[in-house]
């Protein structure tokens, strides 16, 4: 069974069922993060792991690479999964309700090849402990609690 983080999905409304992946980048005592900026009836930036949604025929480790390039600029090597969890969200980038599956992998930071390409996302490194308070959701705290230990 695979955990679910966050509030429990109203039982009129219908989900459109979405896989994605996230990494927790590591260099020494920082983690790798975007800020993304309000989109749609989000009120506040968020602070979030890098990643997202996998295309349709894409696998899950090419979306893993795309997604980080996009949301932060870097290149990344050798993920590695470290679990999965569910959480029913409404994604006002999309204007769209989904029980979104997010698979979690750790990766090590190569390199930054460019600016993040995705709009209203910077990248940014912070202290691990701060991301821990800072991460707009609790499964995305749950993983990096994880992969610090």
């Amino acid at each position: 069974m695979i955990r679910r983080f966050g509030t429990p999905p109203e039982p009129a409304r219908r989900y459109k069922h979405r896989p994605g992946v996230y990494a927790v980048i590591l260099a020494g005592e920082d983690v790798l993060v975007t800020r993304q900026e309000p989109v749609g009836r989000m009120a506040e930036p968020e602070i979030q792991l890098p990643g997202g949604g996998i295309d349709p025929g894409e696998s899950p480790l090419t979306a893993l690479h795309r997604e980080v390039m996009e949301e932060t600029g870097w290149r990344i090597a050798t993920p590695r999964r470290l679990g999965a969890f569910r959480r029913f969200a409404y994604m006002p980038d999309y204007d769209l309700y989904a029980e979104k599956l997010c698979t979690i992998y750790v990766a090590s930071a190569v390199r930054p090849l460019c600016a993040p390409s995705e709009p209203g996302h910077t990248a940014i490194w912070m202290p691990r402990e701060a991301a821990l308070q800072v991460l707009a959701n609790s499964g995305d705290r749950f993983f990096l609690s994880r992969a610090l230990l």
